[in-house]
C-alpha cells in the first residue's frame, strides 16, 4: 500500500518464462508513484516551506481547465517539453491531479521524443517538488502573494523560476520561453508581467535567495534546512525527530529526499532473476533486495517488455524488503502456508508475496476495500496463488489462523515524497492523527487474524514517529506481542536498525524511507 511506485506490474504473468527482446523504453523518474494516490491529502490552507499552496492562484476565472492531452493550437511552434510541463503543473493545481500519474500518459499521447520527454519530466517534477521555495521567491519578486496571481500565469512563473534557480537552462531561454507560453494564451499584457517577475527572480542564484528568505540557521536550524531543501517545516521536523541521535544528518536526508530518484524494478521470483532483468533493461542489480534492479534514465518503465509481460514490476527496493521480511520471519511452530496482505492496494507487495508463495507452496489472501483498487490488485497478481477480497481490513470477515500477516498501512507517505513531487505541499501535520487511529485499528485486526505463534509485519512509508514506533509500542502493550529483531530480516542492510524495528532512508540506502517492524503473537 505505501511505498510503491506505479505502474505496479504489467499484464498477465507468463509462468516459467523469460523476458524476451529489448526493453521497450528507457525508464526515468516519470510515473513512479510510491504508495497510493488516494492516501495523499488535499491542500488545506496555504502550506509553504514554513507552510505554499498546491492550488495557489486558483482556477482561472476566464477559461475552462484544458485537458492535459490536448495542446492549444495557438501554441504551435512553441517548445513541446515546456508545454507538457506546464500542463502537468496546471492539472496538479486545478484538479488536484498527481504529477506522476498525469505525465506518463501525456508523454505518450503527445509522442514527445526522448530528449523532450526527459526535459518535460525534469521541469514538471522539479517545479512541483520545489514549489514552496519557488513561491517564496516569486512572492518577493512580484511583491504580492502567489494567491493573488492568476493560476495560468503562476504555473508558467513556477516553471520559469525553477529553470532559473535549479537547472542549467540559460536565463534568457528560461525567461523567453515562459513569456512565449503566456503570450500565446493570455496576450502581451500578461506576458509583460511574467517577464518582469522572472527577470527579478534571475537577479539572484538559489543560494542567494535562500540566504535572503530562509529562517536564520542559528535560531531555527530545522526551518532553515526545510527551506533550503524545499520541504515544509513540519515535515523537516518529523525527519529530524526520526533521525534522533543522528539528527546531524538532517540536511543530507532532506537533500536526498529532494533529488530525482532512480526507478526500482522488482524481478518476480520464479520468473526471472535480478541479474537477468538487469541485463535486458540495462539496469544494475540493487544492493539490498535479491529481486531489485535500478534504472537511471528516461522513458516510461511501464513500456518495458519485462514489465508488460508480468516478469517484473516497478517497486521501490524498500518495499521489496518489507514483503521479503514477512517471508523470513521465524514463526513459533510450522508455517501452514496461510499468508495475508491486509492492505494490498495497489498490489506490488501482494504480487511479490504471491510469487514467493508459489515457490513455497503457500497461498495469500489480499484485502483492499476499494473495488476499483481491488481490480488493480487482481490484475497485478493474476496467475499467482493470491485471492483478492474487496473488504475493509478492519472488519474483513476472514477466518483467523494466518501464519503471516502484512499490514502495510495507509500513512502520510512522507517517506516517498521524492516519488510524489507535489505531495509534500498537500499533506498537513493535522493529517497524522486520523491516520494513526486507522493504523492502530488495522494492526489490531491483524493481531486477531494471525494465529498464536504467527508473525505480523507492520510497515509504513513514513518515518514519522507517531506512525511508526508509536503505533508499534501501543500494539505491543495492548495485544501481547513480542517485538522481533527486525534488522535480521533485512540482512546486509547497514544502519537500518531503529530499536527492534527497521527504518530505511534515501540518503543511507537509496530507498524510500520505509519503516517496518516484525511482531510475533504470543502463544495463549
Amino acid at each position: 500500500m505505501s511505498g510503491e511506485q506505479t505502474p505496479g506490474s504489467g499484464g498477465p504473468r507468463k509462468r516459467g518464462g523469460k523476458a524476451g527482446g529489448k526493453a521497450g523504453g528507457r525508464p526515468s523518474e516519470s510515473g513512479k508513484a510510491g504508495g497510493r494516490p488516494s492516501e495523499s491529502g488535499k491542500a488545506g490552507g496555504r502550506p509553504s516551506v514554513a507552510g505554499g499552496s498546491s492550488k495557489a492562484g486558483g482556477r482561472s476565472g476566464n477559461s475552462r481547465p484544458k485537458q492535459p492531452g490536448r495542446p492549444n493550437p495557438a501554441e504551435a511552434g512553441l517548445d513541446p517539453a515546456r508545454i507538457a510541463a506546464r500542463d502537468v503543473l496546471r492539472a496538479v493545481r486545478e484538479r488536484d491531479a498527481y504529477a506522476n500519474l498525469v505525465l506518463p500518459g501525456l508523454l505518450r499521447d503527445r509522442r514527445l521524443n526522448e530528449r523532450d520527454a526527459a526535459l518535460a519530466t525534469e521541469l514538471a517534477y522539479g517545479a512541483a517538488r520545489a514549489q514552496g521555495v519557488l513561491d517564496a521567491v516569486v512572492e518577493h519578486a512580484a511583491s504580492r502573494p502567489v494567491s493573488d496571481i492568476d493560476g495560468r500565469l503562476l504555473d508558467v512563473i513556477r516553471l520559469g523560476a525553477y529553470q532559473l534557480l535549479r537547472t542549467r537552462v540559460a536565463p534568457h531561454a528560461a525567461v523567453a520561453t515562459s513569456v512565449d507560453l503566456v503570450r500565446s494564451e493570455a496576450g502581451q499584457g500578461q506576458a509583460g508581467f511574467v517577464n518582469a517577475v522572472l527577470r527579478r527572480v534571475s537577479e539572484r542564484t538559489e543560494a542567494e535567495w535562500v540566504e535572503l528568505l530562509a529562517p536564520d540557521a542559528e535560531r531555527d536550524p530545522v526551518g532553515h534546512s526545510a527551506f533550503r531543501h524545499a520541504h515544509p517545516a513540519w515535515i523537516a521536523q518529523a525527519f529530524n525527530d526520526a533521525l534522533g541521535a543522528d539528527a546531524a544528518e538532517l540536511d543530507e536526508a532532506l537533500a536526498a529526499d529532494d533529488a530525482r530518484p532512480l526507478v526500482h524494478l522488482v524481478a518476480r521470483p520464479g520468473e526471472i532473476s535480478a541479474d537477468e532483468l538487469a541485463s535486458i533493461t540495462g539496469g544494475e542489480p540493487g544492493p539490498w533486495s535479491p529481486y531489485a534492479v535500478h534504472l537511471d534514465s528516461g522513458g516510461d518503465p511501464g513500456r518495458l517488455d519485462a514489465v508488460r509481460e508480468g516478469l517484473a514490476g516497478v517497486q521501490d527496493e524498500g518495499s521489496q524488503l518489507v514483503a521479503r521480511a514477512l517471508t523470513l520471519a521465524e514463526l513459533d511452530g510450522p508455517d501452514g502456508g496461510r499468508w495475508l496482505d491486509l492492505c494490498a492496494g495497489p498490489g506490488g507487495k501482494a504480487a511479490l508475496l504471491g510469487a514467493i508463495a508459489a515457490i513455497d507452496g503457500a497461498t495469500v489472501d489480499a484485502v483492499e476495500p476499494s473495488e476499483h483498487r481491488a481490480d488493480l490488485v487482481r490484475k497485478t497478481v493474476r496467475d499467482l496463488p493470491v485471492t483478492v477480497h474487496a473488504v475493509d481490513g478492519r472488519a474483513s470477515g476472514l477466518d483467523a489462523g494466518y501464519d503471516r500477516v502484512l499490514v502495510d498501512a495507509p500513512c502520510t507517505g512522507l517517506g516517498a515524497l521524492r516519488r510524489r513531487p507535489e505531495a509534500r505541499w498537500r499533506r498537513q501535520a493535522s493529517d497524522v492523527a486520523g491516520l494513526v487511529t486507522l493504523q492502530r485499528e488495522l494492526l489490531a485486526a491483524a493481531v486477531e487474524l494471525v494465529r498464536p505463534g504467527g508473525v505480523v509485519v507492520y510497515s509504513t512509508c513514513s518515518p514519522h514517529l507517531s506512525e511508526t514506533v508509536g503505533v508499534v509500542a501501543d500494539a505491543v502493550r495492548r495485544h501481547g506481542l513480542t517485538a522481533l529483531d527486525t534488522a535480521t530480516l533485512a540482512p546486509g542492510v547497514p544502519r537500518a536498525a531503529s530499536g527492534t524495528s527497521v527504518q530505511l532512508w534515501p540518503h543511507r540506502h537509496g530507498t524510500d524511507a520505509m519503516f517496518f517492524a516484525a511482531l510475533r503473537k504470543d502463544a495463549s
